[in-house]
């Protein structure tokens, strides 16, 4: 986990995240990192009950349906509390989605050992756009 060589991989294989967390509101977090993301060429698919749409497209309420919609989701990116992540790490394992990132300040050892323990690569506590940045600006797409 947090491998310079895992970070890089990732960022590499992965076309389409579900941001999980993502709001509509300018100033956040998620949303600036969701709309740097999707200008290097990744495809976002909001997770937010909250929400109808984000950054042209459209909001799921849970990983259930947006997995439904876009099968293709290959990282989920949480930008949710701790105590939220063993429930998402359920889902991706459920779902067999092959990546997991936990944003900056989300961290929880015991969900991201099950995530590693299921074949998923993960990464926790670091920030993907930074990451993104530092592997360099070259567009994905």
């Amino acid at each position: 986990m947090n491998e310079q060589a895992t970070i890089r991989e990732i960022l590499d294989r992965t076309r389409t995240i579900a941001v999980v967390g993502l709001t509509n509101r300018e100033g956040r977090a998620s949303l600036g990192v969701s709309r740097f993301m999707q200008s290097q060429g990744y495809r976002i698919v909001p997770i937010n009950p909250a929400i109808d749409s984000v950054l042209g497209e459209k909001a799921y309420p849970d990983l259930d349906a947006a997995f439904a919609a876009h099968p293709e989701i290959d990282l989920v990116n949480v930008f949710r509390a701790p105590e939220y992540v063993p429930a998402i790490v359920q889902d991706v394992i459920r779902l067999k989605i092959p990546r997991l990132w936990l944003q900056e300040g989300v961290v929880h050892n015991e969900a991201s050992a099950q995530a590693e323990a299921a074949g998923i690569q993960v990464v926790m506590g670091r920030c993907i756009l930074k990451e993104r940045m530092a592997a360099g600006w070259k567009n994905h797409g």
